[in-house]
């Protein structure tokens, strides 16, 4: 009996052994704290937009051949130039990035639940690398649109399992600021895409924008399959499903090996698609999620349509000799002040859901007077400065809306809120909205009138983003998952199996 009791106490002296030997190994490597991963993260995404800004800046995507009364043609220049694309066509190139984003976003937040998420990142930004230089290679319309679509691939996994890594890794009372800080990455750069695209394209040609994007990808590629970063809540750990064998079965009877293989549960690996249809189901059943995305979605038609066609129609208003920069310039300042502004403030009134509605209907309400007054001016200093204004109160919900969508949810849902969201507002937002504002600048021929009509559509966000506030609307970010109460059952079946038999 002796014999026997030293060898059930050796595993638990061996298991104590070997997690205090790893927490100190995990201690001395602890190199990737809380604040350098979310560095990472950001910088990530800063890449990612400032492909947004580079293909819709004007050196980048350049302008269409031209001719004047006398006859007289000048060459088109950059991609609409060189592949002879109307508005329409133009306005197709932001829309078949998002083909590819909205395809892959709901496929790599299922396959969140069977592989290690921060993998799934590295294969995407693998993706998003190889379609880069893809790009900067293509020699027609169609050959472009495609790895666009690619580019959209890559960027899906990013997005969608990015910011549960930072609600996770933020300290409790920053965790609106931290999220502000990634989500700032979305102006800034798409602002210093445009500042970037148009320098490269003017002095390198057009592709060269491509290439160095790529390559400085191509590092944090590299690096993201070697971090190890910290677990996602809400997910069991990824580890091996092969069944442990203990001392203690080794000396155990034939009877009491067959009562611990009768009481033990099987472990059944659900279907992936009915494992999804089950997640859907559970997060459109969420009425704070459908009222926040809705409002995400109008606000999103607007600003994809700023995003994409912004230089251009300050150009064509105002005659702004350079527009990339401006615009650029203009939105990198307004976009970090706006998004870490309504992170700060969310923070401060403290987080609750009905808060955040009100944080978002009213910055966006005011955004919208302030942005409509701005393109009702003829004098282009007092657009600017209108226009400054507005945009700082129309970035302030890019923090806060997120902050709905990982937090009206449990915690093993939120990649697919994300990824749900993602699909939804680029779907119905800003997808149809960047060709739809070229064919009615085909239409209208008028610039001013084209801008008023798309910003008038803020204010329909606002109204419903009010809504939300009259909303029974409770946090469930702490509520415990399917397979955390998988797990703790299963531990409790072993611990009832083991004192069974002792």
């Amino acid at each position: 009996m002796t014999k026997h009791g030293d060898q059930r106490d050796s595993p638990a002296i061996a298991s104590s052994a070997a997690a205090a030997a790893s927490t100190a190994v995990t201690d001395k490597k602890r190199f990737w704290t809380p604040g350098r991963f979310v560095a990472i993260l950001c910088i990530v995404n800063l890449i990612n937009y400032v492909d947004r800004g580079v293909i819709a800046s004007n050196g980048v995507n350049g302008s269409s051949r031209t001719c004047d009364s006398k006859g007289l043609c000048s060459a088109g220049t950059g991609i609409q130039g060189e592949f002879s694309l109307s508005n329409f066509q133009d306005g197709l190139l932001s829309s078949a990035f998002m083909v590819g984003l909205l395809v892959a976003s709901p496929i790599f937040a299922a396959l969140s639940k069977r592989f290690t998420p921060f993998k799934l990142i590295g294969v995407g930004l693998t993706v998003w690398t190889l379609a880069a230089v893809g790009c900067g290679f293509s020699y027609n319309f169609w050959m472009i649109a495609v790895f666009r679509m690619f580019v959209g691939v890559g960027e899906a996994s990013f997005i969608s399992l990015a910011a549960p890594y930072i609600d996770d890794s933020a300290p409790a009372a920053r965790k609106n600021l931290w999220l502000g800080l990634f989500y700032m990455c979305i102006p800034a750069g798409v602002a210093l895409g445009y500042v970037f695209g148009g320098y490269v394209g003017n002095h390198l040609g057009w592709r060269w924008a491509f290439y160095i994007e790529a390559i400085a990808m191509a590092f944090f590629v590299v690096l993201s399959f070697c971090i190890n970063p910290p677990q996602l809540k809400g997910f069991a750990a990824k580890e091996s499903k092969k069944p442990s064998t203990s001392i203690e079965t080794v000396a155990l009877t034939g009877a009491e090996a067959s009562q611990i293989k009768t009481v033990t549960p099987k472990s059944k690996t659900p279907n992936l698609v009915v494992l999804f249809g089950k997640d859907m189901k559970a997060l459109f059943s969420e009425k704070v999620f459908i009222v926040n995305v809705l409002g995400y979605i109008t606000y999103n038609f607007v600003i994809g349509a700023y995003s994409y066609w912004g230089p251009k129609a300050g150009f064509g208003i105002y005659q702004m000799k350079n527009a990339d920069m401006i615009f650029g310039g203009l939105t990198i300042i307004c976009g970090i002040i706006g998004t870490l502004g309504g992170s700060y403030v969310l923070d401060r009134i403290n987080a609750t859901l009905p808060n955040t509605f009100k944080l978002l209907a009213a910055s966006t309400l005011f955004g919208a007077a302030f942005c409509f007054a701005a393109f009702c001016m003829k004098n282009m200093y007092a657009f600017i400065g209108l226009f400054a204004v507005g945009e700082i109160l129309i970035f302030a919900p890019q923090a806060p809306v997120n902050f709905v969508c990982l937090h009206c949810v449990r915690p093993n849902l939120r990649p697919l809120s994300m990824a749900s969201s993602t699909v939804l507002i680029h779907i119905l937002g800003d997808v149809p909205s960047s060709p739809l504002y070229g064919k009615m600048q085909d239409r209208l021929k008028n610039w001013r009138t084209s801008t008023l009509i798309i910003t008038s559509i803020l204010f329909l966000a606002a109204v419903i983003w009010g809504i939300g506030i009259f909303m029974n609307s409770v946090d469930r970010s702490n509520e415990k998952s399917e397979d955390e109460i998988e797990e703790e059952e299963k531990l409790e079946t072993k611990a009832d199996n083991k004192s069974a038999l002792v």
